[in-house]
């Protein structure tokens, strides 16, 4: 500070330039604001600068003031900012000499009093809730009875130690620990990579992947508990495939991931009661179960065998049975030679009545009647055939004159036939060359229509025709599913696809790759 006494001047006051005001001011703002606490509403929040600086305002009803959290100061705040948040800043106010402002330099923030968290809490709870994070459809069933555990809690902490007791006291399976810390600074962070940590691990891995997960903490206060309703932490709660049991804090503590687990256990020791059934009682329920069995199949067993007697009773003997076809059998028997008797004297009496009719006489006369008739027929075969010589002869006579005048006849003939057949021909050139005219003037009208409402014209346009696997054009996306094979033609050619989304093809459909199909040839109109 310069000290210059201007002998013109009407007075004794010192003369600042603006550098040296503006940093007598700072020197005094931040020695007597050196830290300081101050209760207000946060304001014009947007989240942390590019720079990874945050710049907001402090407001009450009546003042504002401007406020900077430094970025190294920012990655370790336990509360995250936000508009309309009410919080205590701990800091100090210094100046900005660029624009004569000043403002306070946050260094903690905390949100002012439990009424303004569970306000918090209340508005991520609405938040998050409108997105379905809570809706009960998204609830999963816990496995009756899995075969790996996964727990995510502090490993130092009694509650795990509660867990694995009561977990071996019921029914001990494997339990797979991801240590965690379950409050300060990051502890939201590391609890939500624990749950996708988990999610992500292979069921064939070299660390199998756990049937239920556990995400436990003791009791404690509300800042204590803060990171179980972090907004990470119940995304990731929302989001994980594996069946999640809640047990934040006692039965009368309440965190925003217990409305995003699948289930919520009052202590972390009812979650491990949760997780697995109870070995013995299942024992004692099995032998129960096949106690009850056997005494089932030993009754039906005894009505069974009580059944089959009654019926054993009421069937008839063997000798009742065959009683019936015994005399049947026994009366065929008898009759038996009685009819082979009777069948050979009617057999006999029938050859003496035909043998009777055959005499030698009737044989000779017949001979005679048949050698008469056929030399009658004899004779008139002979008088057909002499007129059919006759009649031959004459017919040839007949040929050998017509074959004499042929020569002067036929060259007549040929002499007429070819001068019609060249008039025939000439009308015929005229007639075809007419009908050739008029059959590509037609044609080329009808190639004109078809190529003016051709689809290939629509084609050269940038548009595609889409074809299912018989090669039927598609119109509407309901006719597809995934895994169908497409093809898509365009103006200069065809490509096979296979589709991805869509609705679930029939079962037992194959799946084929199309193979793009030829266009179909024009034959000849000819």
């Amino acid at each position: 500070m310069s000290n210059v006494f201007d002998g013109d001047s009407p007075t004794n006051l010192a003369e600042y330039s603006v550098s040296e005001l503006s940093g007598s001011i700072k020197r005094t703002v931040e020695t007597a604001f050196d830290q300081v606490r101050v209760r207000g509403e946060i304001s014009g929040y947007r989240g942390p600068h590019s720079s990874g600086h945050a710049y907001f305002a402090l407001k009450d009803d009546r003042a504002r003031i401007d406020a900077v959290i430094w970025k190294g100061t920012f990655s370790r705040l336990k509360f995250r900012p936000e508009e309309g948040m009410e919080v205590i800043a701990t800091g100090k106010v210094t100046t900005f000499p660029g624009s004569s402002k000043y403002q306070i330099v946050i260094e903690t923030l905390e949100p002012a009093g439990a009424g303004a968290l569970m306000a918090l809490i209340e508005e991520r709870k609405r938040k998050l809730g409108a997105e379905g994070l809570f809706d009960a459809t998204r609830k999963k069933r816990l496995p009756f009875m899995p075969s790996v555990i996964g727990v995510v809690t502090s490993p130092t902490g009694a509650v795990i130690r509660d867990i694995l007791h009561r977990i071996s006291d019921r029914f001990p399976v494997h339990v797979i620990v991801w240590p965690v810390k379950v409050q300060g600074e990051g502890s939201g962070e590391e609890v939500a990579n624990a749950i996708r940590g988990f999610n992500a691990l292979e069921p064939s891995g070299a660390i199998p992947r756990p049937d239920v997960l556990i995400v436990a903490r003791g009791g404690g206060s509300l800042e204590d508990l803060w990171s179980f309703n972090d907004e990470i932490v119940v995304r990731a709660a929302a989001e994980s495939e594996i069946p999640l049991i809640s047990a934040v804090g006692h039965e009368t503590d309440w965190t925003l991931i217990d409305y995003a687990a699948d289930v919520r256990a009052p202590t972390p020791t009812g979650a491990a009661e949760m997780a697995v059934p109870v070995k013995a009682e299942l024992e004692a329920q099995a032998a129960a179960l096949a106690a009850r069995l056997q005494g089932c199949m030993n009754r039906q067993m005894d009505q069974r065998r009580q059944s089959v007697r009654a019926l054993m009773r009421a069937l008839p003997s063997l000798d009742q049975l065959l009683a019936l076809p015994r005399r049947r059998f026994d009366e065929a028997a008898t009759g038996l030679g009685r009819g082979l008797e009777l069948n050979t004297i009617n057999k006999r009496r029938g050859f003496e009545r035909v043998g009777s009719h055959l005499r030698p006489d009737l044989l000779a006369g017949r001979i005679a009647e048949r050698r008469q008739t056929l030399n009658e027929r004899m004779a008139r075969a002979e008088r057909m055939v002499e007129r059919l010589i006759d009649r031959s002869k004459s017919r040839v006579d007949r040929a050998e004159a017509i074959l004499a005048s042929l020569p002067a006849r036929l060259k007549t003939q040929t002499d007429r036939g070819r001068e019609r057949l060249g008039n025939l021909s000439r009308h015929a050139d005229t007639a075809i060359r007419h009908q050739l005219t008029r059959a590509r003037a037609e044609l080329s009208a009808q190639d004109r229509v078809l190529q003016s409402l051709s689809y290939k014209n629509v084609l050269k346009r940038g548009y595609a025709v889409i074809r299912d696997e018989d090669n039927r054009p598609v119109s509407q996306a309901a006719q597809l599913s995934a895994g169908m094979g497409i093809a898509i033609e365009f103006a200069d050619g065809r490509v096979g696809a296979m589709t991805t989304e869509g609705g679930t093809p029939p079962a037992g459909a194959k799946k084929r790759s199309v193979r793009p199909a030829e266009p179909p040839k024009q034959g000849s109109l000819f």
